[in-house]
């Protein structure tokens, strides 16, 4: 009996154990920024989604669009852009949505007429209507970093652009694609537009041919150097500051045209404007005009509620 006592007692110091204590958790890796690379590499990209919209990269040297420009800088100083580089919040860059980058594109404050030329490296931005994110000393410039927005044109200026892809692909990494992996979707050339009862705007002067090496920044350098950041080029051109509108459809059919002017006249005014694209006339429905900038992107929001989602903001 005292054995099995014994035995009995052994059992049930084992039950009493307690169980090892188990490992306390790995503290989660701190998010790591992708290493930079110097002067970026060429990147045009997949089509790609950020809060439900989807965006189309493309190579498109005929761009010339107006809106409104906005500009970043503080809380993305020394990060990596979307072509690799660090963010310079005091060069002369700025982000844009489909772009390649880099390129090379002339942005006109229309309110006082000022013009700069910057370089893309970077996507972005992501609030509706707007077309451009200046960098911090871009917005200086532009005379706009005060009141955060201005009315603008952006132009891509289409040989400067080439050169300094040109250089980019022969300085690092190529970085392109298209939705099926085959070659970059090349943008159509884009048709002028007649609006009656408006003249046609002067040609623009004829573009100055630049083939890589050259000593234009954002290219290679006599010595081989890559060299990022743009020249300042900065002009002052007559004041045309326009008028704001939301640009919610264009149609073939006048009564495709009328049918959305109807639905959307209890937001704001609404009107049909005829236009000739190519030979072809066109019935555009604008809301407008605005004259703040926050006026058109609450009434843009509206129009993009009711199913819209090809509404911008434009400057007429």
């Amino acid at each position: 009996m005292a054995v099995l006592g014994l035995g009995i007692a052994g059992l049930s110091g084992c039950a009493s154990a307690p169980p090892p204590p188990a490992p306390a958790p790995a503290a989660p890796a701190a998010p790591q920024q992708p290493a930079a690379i110097p002067g970026g590499s060429y990147k045009v990209g997949n089509p790609y989604q950020i809060s439900g919209v989807w965006y189309y990269p493309r190579v498109d040297y005929g761009y010339n669009e107006t809106g409104i420009a906005s500009w970043y800088g503080p809380g993305f100083h020394a990060k990596v852009t979307a072509n690799g580089e660090l963010y310079n919040e005091n060069e002369l860059t700025a982000a844009h949505q489909t772009l390649p980058m880099p390129s090379l594109v002339r942005v006109t404050n229309l309110e006082n007429g000022r013009s700069i030329v910057v370089r893309i490296n970077d996507r972005g931005p992501f609030v509706s209507g707007r077309i451009i994110d200046m960098s911090r000393r871009g917005a200086q410039l532009l005379g706009f970093d005060q009141q955060g927005t201005a009315k603008v044109r952006v132009e891509v200026l289409a040989d400067e652009s080439r050169a300094i892809a040109a250089a980019a692909m022969n300085a690092g990494t190529q970085v392109a694609g298209s939705p099926d992996g085959g070659p970059v979707p090349q943008a159509a050339p884009r048709p002028s537009v007649t609006v009656e009862g408006v003249p046609p705007p002067a040609s623009p002067p004829p573009a100055r041919t630049v083939a890589p090496p050259t000593t234009l920044a954002g290219s290679t350098s006599p010595d081989g150097r890559f060299l990022p950041a743009p020249v300042v080029q900065q002009q002052a051109l007559p004041a045309r500051p326009g008028r704001i509108y939301v640009q919610a459809g264009a149609f073939t059919n006048y009564d495709n045209a009328s049918r959305l002017r109807a639905k959307l006249s209890s937001i704001a005014p609404t009107a049909v404007s005829d236009a000739t694209v190519n030979g072809q006339q066109f019935y555009r429905v604008r809301l407008g005009p605005f004259d703040q900038v926050e006026r058109a992107d609450a009434v843009l929001a509206q129009v993009l509620q009711v199913g819209t989602s090809e509404a911008r903001i434009l400057i007429d």
